[in-house]
């Protein structure tokens, strides 16, 4: 793994230092990912450690369809569909002859996205979400909505309510049935010029994610959701050669909230430097708004809940 790229040193300090809204918890295996998103291509050369507080800046796995011969980066100098290709799934030899098509992979990336035109990479930690309403039109986002589109797995996700005459509850969102949610994300390549191209560490791969208005069953909690692809969608999600800016808007429908449960969970959540699988025990708030259901599934039994977070500084969410 690019060391230089996932340290937790690199964590924006804004993120690290402060309550920070918006987060998700990965906490499934490669092996369960690679056969739930059916991956042909496995690029991941070390596991990752179970995620319960993804925050902007975390390594994270990723779900993209790419040449199988393809190299980090090298190959996308000259857009989202290269010159030596009949279309982005098809590669040709020299002699004109397809060669191979795309495959589904697995791949590491860094939340908070960097342009491949960006200067450094301290853009990324501003780029963690683009907006479904004009992700297509964005400068930093139009290419890779383009041809660079990927799924970030998720077993579920946080979202902050604010409580009448108290701070903010978090909330964890996430399917009723516990399989994962396909959140829709972009993902880029930035060229390291300070590092020679053959070095490990000459391309860095970083994503964002896709959010959008929340329907009426969620809007209570907050007004804006990470945009979620159905399983049926995926394939033509991630299609390289689909460039069609139409059919992929059409893709990015939300959630529907009957398929999804929320409940309270703990506000050590609030802080990134707390993780563990009791981030989305259940528990009982000290104050819940008459709204706080929804009409949305909750989550069983309340659980105890740890405190220990700063209080919350009343940032908005990230999503």
């Amino acid at each position: 793994m690019n060391s230089r790229l996932f340290a937790l040193s690199e964590v924006a300090p804004e993120v690290k230092d402060e309550v920070m809204c918006g987060r998700y918890a990965s906490a499934r295996k490669r092996i369960e990912l690679l056969e739930e998103f059916s991956v042909q291509s496995d690029r991941v050369a070390e596991d990752l450690k179970p995620d319960y507080n993804v925050a902007p800046t975390k390594a994270v796995y990723a779900v993209m369809t790419r040449q199988p011969s393809d190299r980090d980066g090298a190959e996308d100098q000259s857009g989202p569909v290269a010159s030596n290709t009949v279309d982005s799934n098809t590669v040709v030899s020299s002699t004109g002859e397809p060669t191979s098509t795309a495959q589904r992979q697995l791949r590491i990336v860094r939340w908070g996205l960097v342009p491949f035109w960006a200067k450094d990479v301290k853009i990324g930690s501003r780029m963690i979400n683009a907006r479904a309403e004009t992700v297509a039109e964005k400068p930093a986002f139009r290419r890779a909505f383009a041809g660079r589109r990927c799924l970030l797995p998720a077993d579920g996700y946080y979202e902050w309510q604010q409580q009448p005459g108290g701070p903010k509850q978090p909330i964890y969102i996430s399917r009723t049935d516990g399989s994962p949610l396909a959140l829709a994300g972009l993902y880029e390549l930035w060229r390291d010029p300070s590092v020679p191209p053959d070095d490990a560490d000459a391309w860095l791969w970083t994503s964002t994610v896709i959010t959008t208005s929340a329907p009426d069953e969620l809007g209570h909690i907050h007004d804006r959701m990470p945009m979620v692809i159905d399983p049926a969608s995926w394939g033509d999600w991630l299609d390289p050669a689909n460039h069609d800016v139409s059919d992929l808007r059409s893709l990015l429908v939300p959630a529907a909230a009957s398929g999804l449960r929320t409940y309270p969970v703990s506000t050590a959540v609030n802080s990134v430097r707390n993780n563990g699988p009791s981030l989305i025990d259940p528990v009982e708030p000290p104050s819940i708004s008459p709204a706080s259901t929804g009409g949305i599934a909750t989550g069983g039994a309340a659980a105890p809940g740890g405190g220990g977070a700063p209080h919350d500084a009343g940032n908005g969410t990230l999503f």
